[in-house]
């Protein structure tokens, strides 16, 4: 059997990680062939397709980003290629020169959708969620995610000193276009005062007020976790306006970071790690047994998968119910 395996979307730790797990359970337990497609569903267009051995794998497993390379192309768009044969034509003609009898797709919300567009035109697929928001709908966790909490929350320690030492306000805005997994995780962790999401509505002078009634208590600073999707007007950056608002509304000096791309870089925690490798495992198991359609998920402590119409078009969002929200309001943490 010939699996081709392809990463599409944003990098993150752990994606190679994966790719090893699943080349390594393919070669060594199920005798299968695994065909490396490079720079995601572009790659099968162009036919930029290799076998992977045991050699090209090797050192995957605390390797950041991906060897493979990656792009946002979306096949199903509906345009055209110059010669008139739309791109998912062209991928199913490049599945078919090549033999491939499967394709695994490790990606986010995007490319889940693309893999059960490509299972509807026929093709065998399997998919893995990968994503630092940890926003994929049907696992409780994408590798990546721990990664990128881990490096937001050591920025956030590292903050409290700055802030501390000059009596600042300072606001970090972390990665979270529609979800606030990273922000709510890391803010805790980091022992945020103020946490602010794209799921919870906020109100700048209950942020204000918090800040004061801080300084009132005989803590002169204050640290503001800020995901980069929260509702702001004209467009402007999150850490920006809240900074800009925080100022006015109370007077206090407030410095903003933006932490950006360096939250998807680097080696993969040991969680990462693992949780990878048991991922790229079962999605190789579930090709063994011939069920596709399907996504690998992490549901409580056990990997298993669910049919990839469930998860395509959705996302897993954080409630006002979470019970890190809970406890952070119990504890006088702002959600604003």
């Amino acid at each position: 059997m010939k699996i081709g395996i392809l990463t599409s979307g944003g990098d993150c730790p752990g994606i190679n990680a994966t790719i090893r797990g699943v080349c390594k359970s393919a070669m060594n337990h199920y005798g299968m062939e695994v065909y490396g497609i490079h720079n995601g569903f572009r790659g099968l267009m162009d036919g930029h397709i290799n076998r992977l051995t045991e050699d090209s794998i090797t050192g995957l497993l605390t390797l950041g980003g991906t060897i493979l390379g990656t792009s946002r192309e979306k096949p199903f768009k509906k345009t055209s290629a110059p010669d008139g044969n739309s791109k998912s034509s062209q991928i199913l003609k490049t599945i078919k020169d090549y033999g491939l009898d499967c394709l695994v797709c490790i990606g986010g919300n995007g490319t889940q959708k693309t893999a059960a567009k490509l299972m509807e035109a026929g093709v065998n697929v399997v998919s893995i969620p990968k994503t630092i928001d940890n926003d994929v709908w049907g696992t409780d966790i994408s590798f990546g995610f721990d990664s990128a909490v881990s490096i937001a929350a050591d920025a956030i320690d590292r903050l409290h000193s700055t802030a501390s030492s000059h009596q600042r306000v300072m606001v970090i805005e972390v990665m979270g276009h529609k979800a606030g997994w990273l922000a709510l995780y890391s803010g805790m962790a980091g022992g945020g005062d103020i946490i602010l999401m794209p799921e919870i509505p906020f109100d700048i002078r209950n942020i204000g007020d918090t800040i004061i009634e801080r300084l009132k208590k005989g803590k002169p600073y204050s640290i503001v976790v800020v995901a980069e999707g929260i509702n702001t007007p004209d467009g402007k950056k999150a850490a920006q306006y809240i900074a800009e608002e925080i100022e006015y509304e109370t007077g206090f000096e407030t410095r903003e970071t933006v932490l950006g791309y360096i939250q998807r870089g680097g080696s993969p925690t040991a969680y990462d790690r693992n949780l990878a490798t048991l991922m790229g495992g079962h999605a190789v198991e579930l090709i063994s047994n011939g069920e596709y359609g399907r996504m690998v998920a992490l549901q409580g402590n056990k990997i298993s998968s669910i049919p990839l119409i469930e998860t395509a078009g959705k996302l897993r969002l954080v409630t006002e119910d979470h019970e890190l929200v809970v406890q952070g309001r119990r504890m006088g943490i702002c959600f604003g």
